[in-house]
C-alpha cells in the first residue's frame, strides 16, 4: 500500500488537474457551443505537454487519451474515434520531440501549429477516404479540405491558446514550487 503522501504528490495532483481541465473544457464546450468554438480544446496541446514534460512516457499517452475517452463517454462515440486518437498521440509523439531540446517558447508554438496542421490535414483526409461524403478524386479531396477549413482556425487557434496556458503555467508553477519541476522531468 502506498503512503498517502506519495498518492497526493506534485506530480499526481498536477496530471489529475490536467485531466479534469481536458474533461471540462470539451465538455463545456460540447454542451455550451455558443461561448466557445468546437475544436478549441486543450487536447492536443496536452499531448504536446505530456510528450514533453512526464517522465514515463506512458503517462504521456494515456493522460490526453484518458481525458478524451471520459469525455467522448459522456459526448458519445463517433465514427473519426480511431483517427482523431491517433491525432492525439501524434502530438504526443511531437512533445518527445520538443523534449529533446530546450524547450522554448517559440518552440512550443511551431510544435502547436505542427500539431493542430497535422490533425486537419490528417483529419479530412480520413473523411475523404472513409466517410463516403466525397469523391475518392483529386477534386473530392481538396472539397474535404475546403469543407474542414472553418474549423481549422479553432483548433489551432486552441491548440495554440492551450499550449501557451500549459507550458507556461507548469514554467510558473515550477518557480514557485520546485518539487514540481523536479518530479516530471
Amino acid at each position: 500500500m502506498s503512503h498517502p503522501a506519495q498518492q497526493f504528490s506534485p506530480r499526481t495532483l498536477t496530471v489529475t488537474a490536467l485531466i479534469a481541465l481536458a474533461i471540462g473544457v470539451r465538455l463545456f464546450i460540447y454542451y455550451v457551443p455558443w461561448v466557445i468554438p468546437y475544436n478549441f480544446t486543450p487536447i492536443l496541446a496536452l499531448g504536446l505537454f505530456g510528450g514533453a514534460w512526464f517522465t514515463d512516457r506512458r503517462t504521456a499517452f494515456i493522460v490526453p487519451l484518458v481525458a478524451m475517452a471520459l469525455s467522448d463517454l459522456l459526448i458519445g462515440l463517433y465514427p473519426m474515434l480511431p483517427v482523431i486518437y491517433a491525432c492525439v498521440a501524434a502530438s504526443v509523439l511531437l512533445g518527445f520531440a520538443l523534449r529533446r531540446t530546450r524547450i522554448t517558447s517559440i518552440r512550443v508554438i511551431l510544435a502547436a501549429v505542427g500539431s493542430a496542421s497535422g490533425f486537419y490535414l490528417v483529419t479530412n483526409f480520413a473523411v475523404w477516404l472513409a466517410s463516403g461524403m466525397y469523391p475518392l478524386t483529386g477534386a473530392g479531396l481538396l472539397a474535404s479540405y475546403v469543407a474542414g477549413l472553418p474549423f481549422y482556425p479553432a483548433t489551432l487557434a486552441g491548440t495554440l491558446f492551450w499550449s501557451v496556458a500549459l507550458f507556461g503555467g507548469y514554467a510558473l508553477l515550477s518557480r514557485r514550487f520546485p518539487k514540481l519541476a523536479a518530479a516530471s522531468h
